[in-house]
């Protein structure tokens, strides 16, 4: 553990191995007497807290709880290490305290960030009446990244109108940042209806039946009518599945499967088909196969090894990522990432889980996803060494068979310390 009051901070190799470190040629920094440098470490996983003095510098902790000789050349003391600002979303009900323990475990990860609070959310919403004001949507474009714990008010309750923090917090969030890919991924735990299983779901994330176009005519007379369109674009569906494409090429299984109803849909259902069809011919060592959705429900259950990469449109992957959370382990494992790959703005990451009044408080929801829904955070601002030391860890946390009665901070916890 690092001294009270020092943060840990990571750099990539500055010494060729612990405690072989030298000074510097000449004093370095601006007291004449001594400089904290930042916290370094190098691939032995060694953290430092380095206090130069005139002529070199001493090693005041580290984390073997040894005092060491130092290390290091200037060009190494230089490096200075990346700090990411990233935009907070607690929300409601268990939101603040499964984030509160992803960034407990991204801290243990060495990775710096500077973290901005957002008030958003069904409480916010019953207080203020505000769901997104313009101001607070401006701060989160100047953000790395954004990570969100759960939004909602409870299971039952009238209080917040039905759409207003779907429409007006999370859709607007997707469609002004655009952040048109949603990423999901499933790796099966033990003793889940499919514990081997292993794909990830591409979803496009701002068009089809989610974009709001549609209206009522004749509004609460006996002829009422609603209509709600699917908007699909070319521009839209062929980014998204490229995006798709590039993930395969990347995978070991080289699969990609388009998930739709052409047979119903057939204009949608076309565009997508073509344009998949044709983006295709740019990644030939990716295979590729369609299944309709409702095909693809039932094998999700019966035989979700055929799955590598599924891309979809946004109504279909929002409900098939559902039963894909099912058969993996449970909704409390599904992490998502809400990417806009151009990098245009900052993307959006969250556990698909609600908000879970109902265990609010009582420490008993289960951090996974949102610790999960760090990593992809890290791998998106490049930090992919990182990224998959936190998926392994979580990985190996749920493989230990951990004791059921463990509190949402005694999870995050031990999945920190294996790091």
């Amino acid at each position: 553990m690092a001294p009270p009051g020092v943060r840990r901070r990571w750099i990539d190799c500055i010494a060729p191995a612990e405690g072989h470190w030298t000074p510097d040629v000449e004093p370095y920094g601006v007291s004449p007497t001594r400089n904290y440098f930042r916290l370094a470490t190098h691939r032995s996983g060694v953290w430092l807290l380095a206090v130069h003095l005139v002529g070199g510098f001493s090693i005041s902790y580290s984390s073997t709880g040894r005092q060491c000789l130092g290390t290091g050349n200037r060009e190494g003391l230089d490096r200075s290490v990346t700090t990411y600002k990233v935009g907070l979303i607690g929300g409601d009900g268990i939101g603040p305290e499964v984030v509160a323990e992803a960034l407990k475990v991204v801290e243990a990860a060495g990775l710096s960030l500077t973290i901005t609070e957002y008030d958003l959310g069904a409480d916010r919403y019953l207080r203020t009446g505000e769901v997104l004001p313009d101001s607070v949507l401006e701060e989160l474009r100047g953000q790395d990244a954004i990570l969100l714990g759960a939004v909602g008010p409870p299971v039952g309750s009238t209080d917040v109108p039905p759409g207003t923090l779907e429409r007006g917090l999370l859709l607007r969030l997707r469609f002004d940042l655009d952040l048109y890919v949603n990423l999901r991924p499933f790796t099966g735990v033990p003793n889940a209806l499919a514990p081997d299983c292993d794909f990830v779901v591409i979803r496009e994330n701002t068009e089809g039946t989610y974009a709001g176009e549609g209206g009522f005519l004749r509004k609460g007379t006996p002829f009422e009518v609603a209509t709600q369109g699917s908007v699909n674009t070319r521009h839209g569906v062929e980014r998204c599945a490229r995006f798709a494409f590039e993930l395969a090429a990347k995978r070991p299984r080289h699969r990609l499967t388009l998930v739709h109803k052409t047979n119903v849909l057939t204009f949608a259902g076309d565009l997508w088909n073509r344009t998949v069809n044709e983006v295709a011919s740019d990644y030939p060592d990716v295979s590729r196969d369609y299944n309709h959705v409702d095909a693809t429900c039932i094998y999700l259950v019966e035989n979700p090894g055929r799955y590598d990469v599924i891309v979809t449109d946004n109504l279909f992957g929002d409900i098939i990522t559902d039963l894909a959370g099912a058969i993996a382990g449970g909704i409390g494992y599904a992490a998502s990432a809400n990417l806009n790959p151009a990098r245009t703005g900052p993307s959006l990451f969250e556990p698909v889980h609600g908000a879970a009044h109902d265990i609010a408080g009582t420490g008993k929801a289960n951090p996974a996803a949102a610790i999960r829904s760090a990593a992809l955070m890290l791998d998106h601002l490049g930090e992919v060494a990182a990224a998959e030391r936190v998926t392994k860890a979580v990985q190996e946390f749920i493989a230990s068979t951990p004791d059921p009665q463990l509190s949402t901070a005694a999870i995050g916890d031990a999945i920190a310390e294996r790091l």
